[in-house]
């Protein structure tokens, strides 16, 4: 009798394999990578490559020496992971919180739970959160890297300033729009470009890696809530537009709110999905302690996958038979 042998998500029925996906993904983090290297120098270069190696490096060993299962290491998941949790951190962030950060993220994060398809948080925002609530002086600064363009003349990462989302906590003098939808301001180095994360993500809604539902509903939840706050006090919240391009809101909701693996697998699901993410973001950068709030968003999101899931279903498969 054949076994019927049942994987893991994602589950993608089509000529694109997992492999090509994951691989798509990493090209369309490119433009935002290229973009923090302009900005924030060798120092963010070297920050990519030391959690990039680190990733596939633990991924390896859990997998041969604990798991004893299949090497994935070159399935593009680890890289992505790698570089999405560097684009979360610091240029001037220290190597060694790096790995530590990139052990988490794959040990904890991904490989306890079986690997690839099974993991029911975003790997990189596990890593993540762990290094903020671990290293909270070097992870969750007040002030941060100053941008410098590459070219502009010599530049060091001692020049520090606070990020938009600093000033919009403590009522500083915001930065003109432009400036952030460029890149030309504060904040972890893979997300300070509005810019080069929407080239990313219409390179993947080209290749059909993602959809329109999750960042749409995140962003425009976000962008409605915040808005209603400014209208109604305009001299205690800021223009909409601030929180969408500031801090992690747009990487967030194009890459890790869209992971096939932890958000739902219905179109209406993804809305749900999205729509909470934004207002949760938005709930914590207004009213929280801190003035950041996309990791943890979704990551609260991620848990609440499963009930999405069950009360939004699926269509089942087969045909109705012709009475």
């Amino acid at each position: 009798m054949a076994l019927l042998t049942i994987s893991g998500s994602p589950h993608v029925h089509s000529t694109q394999t997992t492999q090509k996906i994951m691989w798509g993904v990493v090209i369309a983090m490119l433009p935002a990578f290229l973009a923090g290297i302009y900005y924030f120098g060798v120092s963010a270069l070297l920050v990519t490559l030391v959690s990039v190696a680190s990733c596939m490096f633990f991924e390896w060993l859990i997998g041969k020496y604990l798991l004893k299962t299949e090497n994935t290491v070159l399935d593009g998941s680890a890289v992505i992971t790698g570089m999405l949790l560097a684009f979360n951190l610091p240029s001037n962030v220290p190597l060694w919180m790096v790995i530590i950060g990139a052990l988490v993220a794959m040990g904890v994060g991904k490989m306890t739970f079986g690997g690839l398809g099974k993991n029911p948080f975003n790997p990189a925002l596990v890593g993540r959160v762990f290094m903020f609530l671990s290293f909270p002086t070097a992870v969750a600064l007040s002030e941060w890297p100053v941008p410098h363009p590459l070219f502009a003349g010599a530049v060091t990462d001692a020049v520090t300033g606070p990020t938009t989302l600093n000033l919009i906590a403590h009522g500083g003098e915001l930065p003109p729009l432009s400036d952030l939808f460029l890149g030309a301001t504060g904040g972890s180095f893979g997300e300070v470009s509005a810019l080069a994360v929407i080239i990313g993500g219409i390179y993947m809604l080209w290749r059909k890696i993602i959809t329109w539902h999750i960042p749409v509903a995140f962003l425009g939840s976000a962008f409605i809530f915040a808005g209603l706050l400014w209208l109604i006090d305009p001299t205690q919240f800021v223009n909409p537009l601030y929180h969408l391009f500031a801090g992690g809101m747009m990487l967030g909701a194009v890459f890790m709110a869209t992971d096939m693996v932890t958000s739902p697998v219905t179109h209406k699901g993804q809305l749900i999905f999205g729509c909470g993410c934004g207002l949760l973001t938005i709930i914590f950068r207004c009213f929280g302690p801190m003035p950041e709030g996309v990791s943890f968003a979704i990551l609260i999101m991620n848990a609440v996958t499963p009930l999405i899931n069950k009360f939004v279903k699926t269509d089942k498969f087969g045909y109705k038979k012709a009475k």
